[in-house]
């Protein structure tokens, strides 16, 4: 499972509702984005959970254009980060857990999560 900033928060914080989907994941893996994203909002008041950082390569880039492209064909854009993070779902075939919706609309990503 690849997390989203707020599924990372919600990992570090102990929320109780994600457990269950932590608890069936293979794998937590997080973006390089999100880690950045997650460092510069805590920077070092929380701990960071055991996972794999993923990181961009060509295939990432490839990903990111295409959804971009996609997205914008149909007027729906979302976030650039965010568009890393759908990427690197789809790179790797890992459910993405967020609480934003609009990953809903990027094709072969499934979002797990409220």
């Amino acid at each position: 499972m690849i997390l989203d900033t707020n599924g990372l928060l919600a990992l570090a914080d102990g929320h109780v509702e994600v457990q269950p989907m932590f608890r069936r994941a293979d794998e937590i893996a997080v973006p390089v984005i999100v880690l950045g994203e997650y460092r510069y909002g805590i920077q070092g008041s929380a701990l960071l959970p055991d996972c794999r950082v993923l990181p961009l390569d060509e295939e990432t880039a490839q990903q990111y254009a295409d959804i971009r492209v996609g997205l914008k064909r149909r007027g729906r854009p979302i976030p650039a980060n965010d568009l890393w993070i759908a990427a690197l779902a789809r790179q790797y075939k890992l459910p993405l857990l967020s609480r934003d919706v609009h990953f809903d609309i990027v094709p072969g990503l499934q979002r797990v999560g409220s």
